[in-house]
């Protein structure tokens, strides 16, 4: 495994601290590890939704009232359930 030395503000270091001897963690290092993780979910999951939002602004406008597209495609799903 790689290492990686950080510094942090005491304030930060004591937080870390905190949330170890709360039990969740092994070590700061445990609690670090799982930040990044987070971090890297977080920015895939957005990276998704963002893909999702320009492919809605991408696709053409429907022309009439959005409920009764939706009405139609839930019917249509009924239909195929």
């Amino acid at each position: 495994m790689a290492q990686m030395n950080i510094s942090l503000p005491d304030g930060l270091k004591t937080w870390a601290e905190y949330r170890v001897s709360e039990g969740r963690y092994a070590s700061t290092s445990d609690y670090i590890r799982d930040l990044i993780r987070r971090d890297e979910e977080e920015a895939k999951d957005l990276a998704w939704l963002q893909a999702e939002i320009d492919k809605g602004l991408a696709s053409p406008r429907l022309e009439g009232d959005a409920r009764d597209h939706l009405r139609e495609i839930m019917r249509k799903n009924r239909r195929a359930a």
